[in-house]
């Protein structure tokens, strides 16, 4: 594969779509958010994405079979004022020059389907196991970032303070040339774990901006294990116990 390769299956027909994207990354925030939006909405696979500008491998199913790793975009058409469409994947791109062609594709299909709002998720990695709900907020204009503050995202004075990395910082700075409004919504993580915690944090921010409801049950219940694994966690640092096993520690990672 030489260069990146677009598989469509269908193009709905969208009212006022916004777009969520929730690629991996710090704490898999907006992996989870995403990937539960899907499942719980129902929202329908529209397009795979595959690209060199990923990593060199596949992804073994739970029936022993491979396919390459790839990005993917979902539709869900809404009862409400807007529809969606979600980008999901098991990678960002190995290489800047990947993260701007690819984040450049994202907003020519952004584009293609008259987005004209983009909302990026991820999470803020403070370094130390946090007990919070916190959701830090990044946008590329003045009016959005007023109208986050309305409901509920904090804004800090020169944080995050080395920047936004990656997809869900580019698609502001390049949506910002293309005229197109898009923020980044960030629960605050340790940034050592897959936090579902902090994704259920942003995803009652986000909820409440597009004023839908999703159901947040398994996300609830994958919070309350982790927290468990937290505070041992926290025990072992206060020299309290001793290490865990793996098995206690079956759902880091």
């Amino acid at each position: 594969m030489r260069e990146t390769t677009i598989i469509k299956f269908t193009k709905p027909r969208l009212k006022n779509p916004i777009l969520v994207e929730g690629l991996p990354g710090v704490g898999h925030v907006g992996k989870l958010v995403a990937e539960h939006m899907i499942e719980e909405l129902g929202a329908k696979k529209v397009m795979e994405i595959y690209s060199p500008h990923f990593p060199p491998q596949v992804i073994v199913e739970s029936d022993g079979t491979t396919r390459l790793v790839r990005n993917e975009l979902y539709a869900y058409k809404s009862k409400g004022k807007q529809d969606l469409l979600i980008l999901i994947g098991d990678h960002q791109s190995t290489s800047n020059e990947g993260h701007y062609e690819l984040c450049g594709l994202f907003l020519d299909i952004a584009e293609e389907y008259n987005v004209k709002r983009i909302y990026a998720l991820g999470g803020y990695g403070v370094g130390q196991l946090v007990d919070t709900e916190t959701v830090l907020g990044a946008a590329n204009n003045i009016q959005l970032v007023k109208e986050l503050k309305k409901n509920g995202v904090e804004f800090r004075p020169n944080e995050p303070g080395g920047g936004i990395v990656g997809a869900s910082g580019l698609v502001l700075g390049l949506g910002a040339m293309r005229g197109l409004d898009a923020a980044c919504l960030m629960g605050v993580t340790s940034g050592y774990l897959v936090d579902p915690k902090s994704a259920q944090s942003v995803l009652k921010v986000l909820c409440k901006i597009l004023e839908i409801e999703v159901d947040m049950q398994a996300l609830e219940e994958r919070a309350s294990e982790m927290e468990k694994i937290v505070a041992k966690l926290k025990e072992m640092e206060e020299g309290k116990t001793p290490a865990a096993s793996d098995e206690d520690l079956r759902y880091i990672g």
